[in-house]
């Protein structure tokens, strides 16, 4: 590691008061990848009105696939956009993220050419770009699978889809079970408190960087998560994420955008935690990325991530959506995939990439709670599968 990057990691951990725990991939230790995790967790379903939470593992009924349901509500309007960007920041989507809160990232046709983006075509060779206002919805589902050791106790991430307008995921930092705390308590909460605080905002100008500064002052139990949150706006989708959970944009079978991670060094994710000693909200990273009827949105935790390769994910999805499958579905066969990956000891993924990058020795996928939300982003009158 050169000096002046190490200097510099060092004293953002030191102005975070020594803040930011790794993250641990299982309950028995990664050879060389720190201490384990512990599966210590409980879990809790919870249905309130205009949202759908889901904040731990199987329920009753569930299956093999574990809790997977959607829900239909509202929505919020969207204007087509004429040129979107496309193949920025995909590939291994991977930030070392060390100084100060980044900016607000918005893409547009005026990007310039050193963020290595690519135009589409113009508006008029584009079919999708013909819906003039007609407005758009999130037809959303999920599927979790706990890490299997903490089936029983329901694993530590938590998430929420929200009307047709927004969705959320949050994974708990499992560090925590080995001072007696549920490790997935903090991230169940404060997806609680980001719909609570969803609902006190305009629909049509949603600000997530509000939303999860409530959420995060609201938030009092001991623990510490990351946090993505997406919305439905008038420009397309805002989507505000710290840590390693996050999101692709899928459209026309490639990846239009992939959100990148922010770590303070190798499997050291950002994570929220209770009070000002640990990174907060306002290193939130900050996205507008304009959408079209059939695009899809993959959101997940780094179970999902750290398994699956961009490509991969785009493939499952690619097959689901000319099968006619519903979102709770694609989401399904997404997790059953990283779930497989996770368990396969002779495959290079993502993570053991990361590892292999950072000098660790290092094969295979890694096992871990898998979250997988997709959305369909849909004209209103107009089916899931017949979104083109």
């Amino acid at each position: 590691m050169y000096p002046a990057v190490a200097l510099r990691r060092a004293a953002a951990w030191l102005l975070r008061g020594g803040a930011g725990a790794p993250r641990f991939a299982s309950s028995a230790a990664l050879p060389g990848l720190g201490a384990p995790r512990s599966s210590v967790r409980g879990w809790q379903g919870r249905e309130a009105s205009g949202y759908l939470g889901i904040w731990g593992g199987p329920a009753a009924g569930a299956g093999a696939g574990g809790v997977a349901w959607w829900f239909r509500c509202a929505a919020s309007s969207v204007s087509k956009p004429g040129l979107l960007m496309e193949q920025l920041l995909v590939g291994g989507g991977r930030s070392f993220a060390t100084g100060a809160a980044p900016e607000e990232v918005s893409f547009s046709p005026a990007a310039s050419e050193a963020d290595g983006s690519q135009p589409e075509k113009p508006a008029a060779t584009s079919d999708k770009n013909m819906l003039g206002d007609r407005t758009l919805k999130l037809i959303s589902g999920s599927s979790y699978l706990p890490h299997p050791d903490k089936e029983e106790t329901g694993g530590e991430d938590a998430h929420f889809i929200w009307d047709e307008q927004a969705i959320g995921i949050a994974d708990g930092v499992g560090g925590w079970a080995s001072l007696g705390i549920d490790a997935g308590q903090y991230a169940r909460d404060i997806m609680s408190n980001a719909v609570t605080a969803i609902e006190e905002e305009p629909k049509d100008s949603i600000d997530l960087t509000r939303v999860l500064e409530k959420a995060h002052s609201s938030t009092t139990v001991k623990g510490s998560s990351t946090a993505c949150i997406i919305a439905l706006t008038d420009q397309g989708i805002q989507a505000l994420s710290l840590g390693d959970s996050g999101f692709i944009v899928i459209r026309d079978g490639c990846t239009l955008f992939r959100s990148p991670i922010q770590q303070h060094d190798f499997n050291t994710p950002y994570q929220l935690e209770t009070g000002n000693s640990s990174d907060l909200p306002s290193a939130a990273q900050v996205f507008k990325v304009p959408v079209a009827s059939g695009d899809v949105i993959v959101a997940g935790t780094d179970g999902l991530f750290d398994n699956l390769y961009n490509n991969e994910i785009t493939a499952v999805v690619v097959h689901a959506t000319r099968a006619g499958l519903e979102p709770q579905a694609t989401a399904q066969k997404i997790a059953a995939l990283a779930r497989q990956r996770a368990q396969d000891t002779n495959r290079q993924t993502p993570f053991s990439s990361a590892a292999q990058e950072a000098g660790h020795r290092y094969y295979g996928g890694k096992l871990d709670d898998i979250t997988v939300v997709v959305s369909y982003i849909t004209a209103f009158g107009t089916s899931p599968q017949n979104a083109d």
